[in-house]
């Protein structure tokens, strides 16, 4: 009973939050992994797509530059498999398979739901809509529910074969228009297309003209509607006699009628997949279930118990679609997930009434209000709070919730514009933030640098003149690209000691970055600046020199940033991207921090080789080739302008960024057998300087680099507590001509801490010659060809 999820506005300063699961295919028959390298291919709803569906886009845009027959057949399977697996808020093909096999179990319900889902497949196709909305199984899967409902219904005959042909049609048709129109709310069209059109279906069969349809006799047209029927025969009927528990067999009846089963053995099937495809989801499921019982256990609701339909989709579809799906999974959404259940109850049976007037089963309709509902309320918030909507949807609770901690804790940097030092050399800084001596109050988040030797004086000779001082005279730079606001180069530098409280500020240079994010440097030296208002200037471009105007008892450069224009404006807090800081043992590395009063630190020094052997720009092609395949990796650019590496091969697809300073991954959608997932992970975050004492620290997403057998109980948990922690870091080296990046990768858990992955990154000249990484005790070399 799925939705779109809406697409929220551009926002590019938005972190770019990670990966969905990889394939998940090798638990059954080899013939599944036809389609595994597929999966690439299932974009997202049309909505909030994250770089997961980015892969399926990608994919399927650059297969359709190229179509053979093959190709075009699997991309069809995949999206049929698709509109299966989105029932259940997933695009896992081994859930697929089991849905699909489920839906035959009653075999007329099986056969009209594929028939409808290949009919509507083509008729997307051929009506020219959106590739990667049509593969993804969005336009679809309302069909499948509606075909299986038919099935479940009505008996075959010709009647039968004409209506479910035009209701079909009738349904694509709504679907199409609800999902384009609800989006624009910020709202998902769930399964209430079906739900319209099976009414419209049940009433002109039961009116004047009937349509000829011969209903079947069905426990679930005994539960949603007033007439009494008996049990039609179903495969595996017998097993609901088996010997478990009530509430056991109850909870399995209840999620095979989401497929309008009533089979302790269809629910078993159908619960294996959903456990298969996301331990959340299946937790979900149980405390929606639970919840529901207990409810009606104290309040008795029902006196004769829930119904198997109702329970399964208004009450725990409810429950896993807000809990784990539209929500990112944590103690706030399970919760949501609980408090949901008596708005269910209150809903059921308000419509069951309402309806009834027209002999109308309400289907899923609770489930529909309440999910569309809620979101709206939800998205309307001006503050998000601690329960937080899932923004780039990966259709796993687990890497939605993975993606968002890890995108939390790495990529929230990714808000900020990277400033640079404004300075050359190594600087100290001599008032920090609120550093009590001027930085006082609104004006605290200022920094003061100046220049020291080995002894820690800021001066040479007696210091009694300006020209003593380290810094005095030293180039000022800009700390950013950036258009010149306004430029004071008129003040006298002062005599050592003395003060100009009249003009404060003294020379000063103010730059506009951004709307809202100006950067100011004062205390310049008289006659010395370069630029004027107006000027673009680049980072690192020499402003003017370093002086003493201004109150400044000694030559000092004092640094803020703010968001407004004026010289005397408030500073705010705001950290320079990448810088090294003297730690008397050696340089360290910092990224996205305040130096505080008293350390020593400067702007990297990168180096040029290394920098440019990982300056992917858009078009690169290289072949990277192993004992025994080769990859053929391509930069691309999405509509966000994010740059990615797409492996033709298998449809991997990793994103990452470049800049001045650093390149890492930040985000990786495939399986883990192809070079390009052993490259990311090898080259996860690497820092352009060869300097020993400089390492680049970072932390992997935990859906990437864990062991999948020991990540099973961990996603059972990691809605509420984590235990896995998966670290990463490398440094470069000179060696001879070459250059070797180092890397290792750890897993820590209660037990300790345990390397996982080492790996070398050769340089030769200015490009990348291979890369050998041990992983899990397996090692692979590979050897670049550009």
């Amino acid at each position: 009973m799925v939705a779109n999820t809406p697409l929220p506005p551009h926002n590019p300063t938005r972190p770019l939050l990670l990966r969905k699961e990889g394939e998940k295919l090798g638990y059954f028959a080899s013939f599944l992994t036809l389609f595994a390298k597929q999966r690439g291919s299932t974009p997202a709803h049309a909505g909030r797509r994250g770089e997961s569906n980015m892969r399926a886009i990608i994919n399927t845009e650059i297969t359709h530059r190229n179509k053979p027959v093959k190709k075009q057949t699997l991309l069809f399977i995949q999206a049929l498999l698709n509109s299966y697996s989105i029932v259940f808020f997933s695009q896992d093909n081994v859930l697929a398979v089991l849905l699909l096999a489920v839906s035959f179990f009653d075999p007329l319900a099986g056969c009209a739901g594929l028939f409808s889902a290949c009919f509507s497949l083509a008729l997307l196709k051929l009506s020219g809509h959106r590739a990667d909305t049509i593969q993804s199984g969005l336009y679809s899967f309302n069909s499948i529910l509606l075909g299986i409902g038919f099935g479940s219904f009505y008996h075959f005959n010709a009647a039968f074969c004409l209506w479910l042909v035009v209701a079909t049609i009738l349904t694509v048709m709504l679907t199409v228009s609800l999902t384009t129109i609800l989006a624009k709310r910020g709202l998902p069209a769930l399964s209430l297309p079906f739900v319209i059109v099976f009414w419209m279906v049940l009433l002109a069969a039961n009116g004047y003209a009937q349509l000829h349809l011969l209903p079947k006799e069905s426990y679930l047209l005994n539960e949603l509607s007033t007439v009494e029927h008996t049990n039609q025969y179903q495969l595996f009927t017998a097993l609901n006699t088996i010997p478990l528990p009530f509430y056991v067999k109850l909870f399995f009846r209840a999620v095979s009628a989401i497929l309008f089963q009533d089979s302790v053995f269809a629910g078993i099937v159908i619960s294996v997949g959903v456990f298969i495809h996301s331990r959340i989801s299946f937790s979900l499921l149980a405390l929606g279930f639970t919840s529901a019982c207990l409810l009606n256990a104290v309040v008795h609701v029902y006196p004769d118990g829930l119904g198997h339909y109702h329970l399964g989709v208004n009450f725990m579809m409810t429950s896993m679609a807000l809990g784990g799906f539209f929500a990112v999974p944590s103690l706030r959404s399970y919760l949501l997930g609980i408090a949901i259940i008596p708005l269910a109850y209150l809903l059921t049976g308000a419509f069951t009434v309402l309806l009834d007037a027209w002999h109308l089963p309400i289907l899923s309709l609770p489930f529909c209000i309440i999910v569309s509902g809620i979101l709206y309320f939800l998205n309307l918030r001006q503050q998000p709070g601690k329960l937080q909507l899932v923004a780039y949807q990966n259709y796993s609770p687990e890497a939605n919730l993975y993606q968002y901690l890890n995108g939390q804790e790495r990529l929230h940097n990714l808000g900020y514009l990277n400033l640079s030092l404004p300075f050359m050399g190594s600087w100290m800084v001599s008032q920090g933030y609120e550093g009590g001596i001027t930085h006082k109050a609104e004006w605290g988040q200022a920094l003061d640098f100046v220049i020291t030797n080995e002894d820690g004086q800021t001066y040479k000779y007696t210091g009694e003149v300006p020209a003593d001082f380290y810094c005095y005279n030293k180039p000022v730079l800009a700390c950013a690209d950036g258009v010149v606001e306004t430029v004071v180069n008129h003040i006298d530098d002062n005599p050592i000691g003395e003060v100009n409280t009249r003009e404060n500020w003294g020379n000063t240079i103010v730059i506009n970055h951004a709307p809202g994010l100006y950067s100011k440097v004062s205390h310049l030296k008289q006659g010395s600046a370069k630029v004027k208002p107006g000027d673009m200037v680049k980072r690192g471009d020499i402003l003017a020199l370093c002086g003493n105007s201004g109150r400044s008892p000694e030559p000092h450069l004092h640094f803020q940033m703010q968001a407004t224009p004026y010289v005397g404006s408030k500073t705010m807090a705001y950290p320079f991207a990448y810088y090294l800081q003297d730690t008397g043992s050696g340089p360290a590395f910092n990224s996205f921090q305040t130096p505080p009063n008293g350390d020593k630190v400067s702007n990297i020094d990168t180096s040029p080789a290394l920098k440019q052997a990982f300056t992917f720009q858009p078009g690169y092609v290289a072949k990277v080739a192993s004992d025994n395949y080769t990859e053929t990796w391509e930069v691309f650019t999405d509509t966000l302008n994010q740059t990615y590496i797409y492996e033709h091969q298998s449809g991997d697809i990793a994103y990452f960024i470049s800049n001045d300073t650093a390149f890492y991954f930040t985000a990786f959608y495939g399986g883990r057998a192809s070079l390009l997932y052993h490259f990311q992970l090898a080259a996860f975050k690497v820092i352009f300087n060869t300097e020993a004492a400089v390492t680049a620290q970072d932390i992997y997403p935990v859906n990437i680099a864990g062991s999948k057998a020991g990540l099973w109980l961990h996603d059972v948990l990691s809605p509420f507590y984590r235990f896995i922690r998966c670290n990463y870091q490398s440094r470069a080296k000179q060696t001879g001509n070459d250059i070797i990046v180092t890397s290792t990768g750890t897993n820590k858990k209660p037990g300790g801490e345990k390397q996982f992955m080492q790996a070398q990154i050769r340089i030769t000249g200015n490009q990348i010659s291979g890369f050998t990484i041990g992983l899990s005790g397996k090692k692979t070399e590979a050897v670049w060809q550009a």
